[in-house]
């Protein structure tokens, strides 16, 4: 175990998937996770496919969370969140750092995607942070970003992404993590893990805009 590996759990998926050959392209160690073992190595294979001679491996999930360093990145659909954290909770180490990309949307539900569900905690991130061991810290970040723009290495993303969590000893290592990710992707920190509220339910908003402009828009703060 490398102390710059990230486990992506659920990097089968488009989202997580992008992520994990982004940062494979700026030299990251990336273990991708999945509730199956043999997903995980297939989805590896792809990235390595994208970023020949990268450091890719896939493994199930609560073993790519233990072969983590410091960053564990949550990026599995919302109806899958909750079960995905319960059974990686026993491999996470104290001081390690979730990283949670989720999104409470209507589909997790049998809604549409341009809806934002109510979460209990009060946002996806919150419900992350109380299922997780004490001592481990959850950082959200990249809920504007969309899956398809991250996988396509010659997209310039040209946006910026809300990163909320309650330490910044805890925000500035995925700060300096995302900054990897290049192609004018900006993180700004947007406050306490209590925002991401407002920065998941941003994203809703934004499908909704490129379903009806076919584009691939994101945020930009001005004015910082």
């Amino acid at each position: 175990m490398s102390s710059d590996t990230v486990a992506i759990l659920g990097g089968t998926g488009n989202l997580g998937f992008g992520l994990a050959v982004r940062l494979a392209k700026a030299g990251v160690p990336i273990v991708i996770g999945s509730r199956d073992a043999g997903r995980a190595q297939e989805a590896a294979e792809r990235a390595l496919e994208v970023v020949p001679g990268a450091d890719v491996r896939g493994d199930e999930n609560a073993a790519a969370a233990a072969a983590a360093g410091r960053i564990v990145a949550i990026t599995v659909p919302f109806a899958s969140s909750a079960s995905t954290v319960k059974s990686v909770a026993e491999a996470l180490r104290e001081d390690q750092i979730v990283l949670d990309v989720t999104v409470p949307l209507g589909p997790a539900v049998g809604g549409k995607p341009t809806q934002l569900i109510g979460v209990w905690q009060g946002s996806a991130a919150q419900q992350t942070q109380s299922l997780v061991p004490k001592g481990v810290r959850v950082v959200s970040a990249l809920h504007t970003i969309d899956g398809a723009s991250l996988t396509d290495l010659d997209a310039s993303l040209d946006q910026d992404t809300l990163v909320c969590g309650d330490r910044k000893a805890d925000k500035e290592p995925v700060i300096e993590l995302i900054s990897k990710i290049g192609s004018g992707l900006r993180p700004v920190d947007a406050g306490r893990l209590e925002m991401s509220r407002i920065a998941e339910g941003l994203t809703p908003l934004l499908i909704g805009m490129n379903i009806r402009f076919k584009a691939h828009s994101g945020i930009r703060i001005t004015g910082i």
